[in-house]
């Protein structure tokens, strides 16, 4: 009995790993993959903290990407997919400690891509959370994080 009991838990962790995968391709069958990850965009404006919910909500977090290669192809992915010149929540901000930026799991980010011709981030206080902007050709900007925007989400393929 000890024995059965075992093959059914083990059958039902594998078919709830089976419809992860599944619900996983059909994001990257509407999204973008690029390199290791899917990007999915929500062309829904919100805040950022909304728009992080529900990437997490789905099982996602809000996209981060770690390389020029990646952040051009998510560039050219959301000019596809909203307005060009437009911008989009990155799951990068430095709400916890002024000018120190993380990602979503408080990881200091190894690639950044701010606008210095521009000055950013330049936002100070007022201003903790990144986008990606279309109209700066993929840089990024800090905004402030009740502002009303996009967002991409990411999704790690295991």
């Amino acid at each position: 009995m000890e024995q059965m009991q075992k093959q059914i838990n083990d059958i039902v962790q594998e078919l709830n790993l089976l419809k992860e995968q599944q619900a996983l391709q059909a994001v990257c069958l509407k999204g973008m993959k690029i390199h290791r990850k899917c990007y999915l965009v929500d062309p829904v404006r919100k805040s950022y903290h909304a728009a992080s919910e529900d990437c997490s909500n789905l099982g996602g977090v809000l996209g981060t990407p770690t390389s020029s290669n990646e952040n051009d192809q998510l560039r050219d992915y959301l000019r596809q997919s909203v307005n060009p010149g437009e911008q989009v929540w990155l799951g990068v901000s430095d709400m916890v400690k002024e000018g120190a930026w993380v990602d979503i799991t408080s990881t200091n980010i190894t690639y950044k891509n701010w606008d210095t011709s521009n000055g950013q981030p330049d936002g100070g206080r007022s201003q903790n959370c990144a986008v990606l902007s279309g109209a700066s050709n993929g840089k990024w900007l800090d905004e402030n994080c009740k502002e009303e925007k996009p967002s991409v989400c990411q999704f790690n393929i295991v």
